[in-house]
């Protein structure tokens, strides 16, 4: 009998990976490139959707049908698959993305109530020598972990907790505020910034880019299919179709909602001016719409996304990890994820943050050009030097590249690689990975290793 999720748990389930997805990162982005693009919102989003929406829906595909991040890596090398996941998920989760999920909601939950009552945030408080803020972020991180930890436990009951509680609840307040720009708008499109008059959805997709979700994709998989299992879906085939069908439907929720959000800041950028980023404009309009209110709904998306996020970072890295050190239980695991996590989001965060945001620079390039190659599986079989050669070439480029943007210049390297198509916006990656696949093809064709 073909096993499948009831319609109501395939939802569950897409809801519980986009509650994954959507972090603080992924409410900023939309509004600042509305602000930004004004009347050419569309066209930008259209190229942002592609990468930010796109790319990361083929990730979860691309580890669905191939057996996970292990296996898909491991068509490189064994020895390249255990390093190259393993800088993934440090390097996405107690090394920069859990942490963070902390710090940000503190600053859009606690620090705007803290400063509004007028207390002295910079004062130390007397005996410890730390200051009033360090100690209100640290109080709160601790509460913040706990719960996450809490919830994390239990990686089979993440569709009851995010998908069927947070996730709507999430999507509510989301909606409150987009309801509220219809109803009550804050005036037309403004003119687009010099960045996006030329290229719109050039312009979008870069941003879009950044996001970094494919990652997260790889990461997720081994989540979902555990929540799949616990819906009484056992079968290999039908994981992978359910866990697919659930990428689309997140997919789709994740469009929607930069959609919105597009929305919401396209018409502030006029209103308000200039501002940094997005999050100061969504700060602008929820204040605007509901005063104190807005500024409340405001901070619980921002901590029911931050939180959800947690939880499947979480979840996911302990799951890796013991997997491959099973002496270590799963919970903990995740206790000491959530602890290292919160001694850096309270005392070291910009310090690990310059080595982890390098890492992720250089293995986002290499994340993208191994999903493409997974969906390449007739060509790869017959020339099977394609993978090393991809990765190798590309692995090249986007090391120089992250070594460039952390400050370690190799001006021999650099003169090297700054010639290419789009190297200045961190695409100088796309050529030598197609130069890769067809170098590969070369070597397996005249090694005669290829299968006919």
């Amino acid at each position: 009998m073909r096993q499948k999720l009831s319609k109501q748990n395939l939802l569950l389930v897409g809801f519980t990976l986009f509650s994954m997805f959507f972090g603080a990162g992924n409410l900023i982005f939309p509004p600042f490139l509305g602000a930004r693009a004004g009347v050419l919102t569309w066209k930008a989003m259209s190229g942002f959707l592609l990468s930010a929406v796109g790319l990361p829906v083929l990730g979860v595909a691309a580890v669905a049908l191939s057996g996970g991040i292990g296996k898909l890596a491991g068509r490189v090398h064994p020895g390249f698959a255990f390093l190259f996941t393993l800088l993934i998920y440090l390097s996405i989760g107690p090394c920069l993305a859990i942490p963070r999920t902390s710090s940000t909601s503190f600053e859009m939950t606690v620090f705007p109530v803290l400063e509004q009552m007028g207390v002295s945030l910079n004062s130390t408080v007397s005996g410890t020598g730390f200051t009033v803020q360090t100690m209100a972020q640290f109080g709160y991180s601790v509460v913040f972990f706990a719960a996450a930890m809490a919830v994390a436990f239990r990686p089979d009951k993440l569709t009851d907790r995010l998908g069927k509680i947070l996730c709507p609840t999430l999507l509510v307040l989301i909606s409150v505020i987009f309801i509220g720009c219809l109803v009550w708008p804050m005036g037309h499109y403004g003119a687009p910034g010099a960045v996006y008059k030329s290229g719109p959805a050039v312009t979008g997709f870069l941003e879009g880019y950044q996001t970094m979700d494919t990652i997260a994709a790889l990461n997720f998989g081994i989540i979902i299919a555990i929540n799949i299992q616990a819906k009484g879906v056992d079968q290999e085939g039908a994981i992978v179709r359910e866990t697919i069908r659930a990428g689309i439907i997140a997919g789709i929720l994740l469009a929607l909602i930069y959609a919105a959000l597009a929305h919401i800041g396209a018409p502030a950028g006029a209103a308000a001016g200039s501002m940094d980023n997005g999050a100061r404009i969504l700060t602008f309009v929820a204040g605007n719409l509901f005063g104190n209110a807005g500024m409340m709904i405001l901070g619980l998306i921002f901590l029911i996304a931050c939180f959800n996020t947690c939880v499947g970072l979480l979840s996911c890295c302990s799951q890796y990890f013991n997997s491959i050190i099973p002496v270590i239980g799963y919970r903990v695991w995740v206790f000491l994820f959530a602890l290292i996590s919160l001694i850096i989001s309270s005392a070291g965060l910009n310090k690990i943050l310059a080595v982890s945001v390098p890492v992720l620079n250089a293995i986002y390039p290499i994340a993208i050009v191994l999903i493409v190659l997974a969906f390449l599986g007739p060509l790869t079989r017959r020339w099977p030097a394609m993978y090393p050669a991809a990765i190798l070439f590309t692995g090249a480029v986007s090391v120089v590249y992250a070594l460039e943007q952390s400050k370690f210049v190799i001006p021999f390297l650099t003169q090297a690689t700054t010639f290419l198509p789009g190297y200045g916006a961190g695409l100088g990656w796309i050529v030598p990975a197609f130069a890769g696949m067809a170098a590969g093809i070369i070597y397996s064709s005249v090694m005669g290793d290829q299968e006919e």
